[in-house]
């Protein structure tokens, strides 16, 4: 699934191609919103909230709604500009906004829901501090981390109640980083601030390119994600993996069993 910070260029991308104009177009291809007609309505801003996307419009009777749009595993907007192909089979899109000159087509979107603006925060302010966003509070993160001592560490930077914008990839790496092992309850982190501290550095600093890197190393941009049976980068260890989380909705866990040690309680 998308990290934050993919999440937020899916939003800028968006804000500059459709900000300011009307559409002259708009086909939504999921059941709930096929009859939907937005022409006409002017598009004010697109802003990522999370891993959530918030299209803001101004309809023609001055009714102000909000396309929500979530990536999930394999979703993804495009602009395809006048006489430019499709880049993906038009079976795959969801949404095609079309404004002069261009279209953004969201292709294979886990979630597409129109709501009226003023229901935004009852439908995500759920959500803990965006590490990207106007809302960010490091006290309010680790407060809400650190409401169940007992919760691993890897699930709780996954929740998005606590922090959002963090994903699979960045938890691992936040883990290897700061020497703990995914199973560590977050209660017995000592330096939890810090970590947090460089997650939104993190995403802050990948925000601005395409390949996400945690090394310094574009061209080896990972410290243990994705590379189990693979020699640790700092010792030579073999990096390791498993499956850990709430039933139902486990996750890969990756770790370097030298540089983080398995705590003695882990299960």
């Amino acid at each position: 699934m998308p990290e934050g910070d993919t999440v937020f260029r899916s939003a800028r991308l968006l804000d500059r191609a459709l900000s300011g104009h009307e559409l002259v177009g708009s086909d939504f291809r999921v059941p709930e919103l096929a009859t939907v007609d937005l022409r006409g309505a002017t598009v004010e801003r697109t802003r990522s909230r999370g891993k959530h996307l918030l299209t803001r419009l101004v309809d023609v009777d001055g009714g102000r709604w909000t396309l929500h749009t979530h990536l999930k595993m394999e979703g993804a907007w495009r602009i395809i500009e006048d006489g430019e192909r499709w880049r993906r089979p038009a079976h795959q899109a969801r949404v095609v906004l079309t404004v002069p000159r261009r279209q953004a087509v969201g292709f294979s979107l886990g979630i597409v829901e129109l709501l009226p603006t003023a229901e935004e925060e009852a439908l995500l302010g759920y959500l803990g501090p965006d590490l990207l966003g106007p809302d960010w509070s490091e006290e309010i993160a680790l407060a809400r981390l650190t409401a169940d001592p007992a919760i691993p560490l890897h699930q709780a930077l996954l929740d998005q109640r606590n922090l959002a914008g963090i994903g699979n990839m960045y938890a691992a790496e936040l883990c290897f980083i700061s020497g703990y092992h995914p199973r560590q309850p977050v209660g017995e982190v000592d330096r939890l601030a810090r970590l947090v501290r460089r997650a939104r550095q993190m995403l802050d600093l990948n925000k601005e390119r395409a390949i996400q890197a945690t090394t310094g190393d574009l061209r080896e941009p990972h410290w243990v994600y994705r590379r189990d049976g693979r020699a640790c980068r700092r010792c030579g260890a073999t990096i390791e993996v498993d499956m850990a989380g709430p039933s139902g909705r486990e996750r890969a866990i990756y770790w370097c069993p030298a540089c983080q040690p398995v705590p003695t309680d882990a299960t």
